[in-house]
């Protein structure tokens, strides 16, 4: 309903699990390179944990667009499989039978034995070709013990100096029980990594609502307020799914009052009409208990706009914001565009000192060998203190998803005189050109980056002389030209 409002090409908060949408926080990006060093080392078993929500399966689709052609991939999303069917699911997936072949007769009158045997073929004949399989079964914690016991038996198809399956098991905090009951204690004591994710911090939830936000796009902006994100954070207890379900329904309040900006009372309203309230420690899963509904709305401190990047400011109307109970009056709020920073060719431009509240360049300051970076945004960060309120959001947010996407990032100061003072996010560190225009074309395909370009080191530093490496003019985030 309110994509059109808002201008997002699809639902940004919806609770599919689309990897590109994995926002990676410290505890998934390290879940995410435990797997891949995993397979690529052929650990054997490894076992990852989460709570509801947490993001266990987007992790795993996510996975699995990272690995490369010479790994033949199996994924069972449905635990609730005979010992049987669970072979002939891992075979259909890696391609050894079709589906129709596991739907029709073919495969009725098969022993359990002749599919592990059609299985370790495979796995042997994947050595000449260096090769390799991983099986990824989620929600594990619902499989039987017989199945496990299967699960088991698969491990050992191995040569004498490597295993031919390697073997991932995904599910809530209750799998790491079963696991060492008796009954299991063979499977258990060849697991060799173990992980648990954990819920998004009150920093990582504005960050997270602030990638999905970007990822989503759109011709409007968006405005979540600090105050919202606390509300966010605390209701949903950092749990990702409850993000997602509290942002869904409070964007769709902010579209029925027909205003762009999210307040805490949109938020409190969502929850309480899905039921979501605050639970004391240990009393459910995480901070949260829900009871009925799992729709919700959400908050992140983010204005994102349609210009690729480009974040505007929203004049405060708070005041007029009355409950969201379907009685409170149609809102227009028009954007007020933060004011665009002079051409790079002001006399004017010069390095400037930091402001004590902006985020300081020293701790990100370009290495001194680098000749080119890459512009993505500029954001002016003196003048009222609303300015500066919304600026500081806009570059923490753009910095924690550049850095999500696997840049470093880096910030220069400089000072416009009357224009004030404006801060520059660099992204990555170059000394060739040619390396950067390639990161720079990938971030184009993306709506945040949609304006970046490559710059020389002496731009950056406020040389008025200096100018963008490939001569081009156009604005970047923020509303540099």
């Amino acid at each position: 309903m309110y994509e059109t409002y808002f201008g997002f090409a699809e639902k940004p908060f919806s609770l599919t699990p689309d990897p590109k949408y994995l926002y990676r926080s410290p505890s998934h990006a390290n879940a995410f390179d435990l797997l891949q060093y995993a397979i690529h080392r052929r650990e054997g078993f490894v076992v990852i944990t989460g709570d509801i929500g947490t993001g266990k399966t987007t992790l795993c689709r996510a996975l699995l667009e990272q690995i490369d052609r010479t790994t033949f991939s199996a994924l069972v999303l449905n635990p609730f499989l005979s010992e049987d069917d669970l072979l002939k699911r891992i075979l259909q997936d890696f391609g050894i039978v079709s589906r129709d072949d596991v739907k029709g007769e073919r495969l009725a009158r098969v022993s359990k034995q002749e599919l592990i045997d059609a299985l370790y073929d495979f796995l042997l004949g994947l050595i000449p070709l260096k090769a390799g399989a991983v099986l990824i079964i989620d929600e594990a914690q619902n499989l039987p013990l017989q199945v496990l016991e299967q699960i088991r038996i698969l491990s050992n198809l191995e040569t004498d100096k490597e295993k031919l399956l390697q073997i991932i098991l995904v599910g809530q905090p209750e799998l790491q029980t079963m696991l060492r009951s008796a009954e299991l204690r063979q499977l258990d004591q060849r697991v060799s990594i173990r992980y648990e994710l954990k819920p998004l911090d009150r920093e990582a939830v504005g960050a997270y609502v602030a990638h999905r936000l970007t990822i989503a796009g759109g011709s409007s902006a968006v405005t979540f307020n600090a105050k919202s994100l606390d509300c966010v954070h605390k209701l949903s207890g950092g749990i990702p799914r409850l993000i997602n379900l509290i942002c869904d329904r409070a964007l769709l309040a902010a579209f029925s009052m027909r205003t762009n900006r999210i307040v805490p009372k949109m938020v409190k309203h969502a929850a309480q009409s899905l039921d979501i309230q605050p639970a004391s420690p240990g009393s459910g899963w995480g901070w949260m208990r829900r009871r009925r509904g799992l729709l919700g709305t959400t908050a992140a401190v983010i204005a994102l706009s349609a210009a690729g990047g480009s974040l505007v400011v929203y004049r405060r109307l708070e005041p007029l914001l009355v409950t969201v109970n379907g009685s409170a009056p149609h809102i227009g709020i028009a954007p007020v565009p933060a004011a665009p920073e002079p051409s790079p060719s002001d006399p004017a431009l010069a390095p400037g000192a930091t402001d004590p509240a902006v985020p300081d360049p020293a701790v990100r300051q370009l290495p001194p060998d680098a000749s080119v970076t890459i512009l993505v945004g500029s954001y002016q960060v003196s003048g009222p203190p609303a300015l500066q309120d919304a600026s500081l959001q806009q570059i923490h947010a753009l910095t924690d998803w550049l850095e999500s996407s696997g840049f470093k990032v880096y910030y220069a100061n400089v000072d416009l005189g009357a224009r004030g003072q404006w801060q520059r996010i660099l992204a990555g560190a170059y000394n060739d050109a040619d390396s950067a225009r390639a990161d720079v074309e990938r971030l184009k395909k993306t709506r945040n980056g949609a304006e970046a370009r490559v710059v020389t080191t002496t731009y950056v530093t406020g040389v008025a002389s200096a100018s963008p490496r490939d001569g081009s003019r156009r604005s970047s985030g923020g509303g540099e030209p």
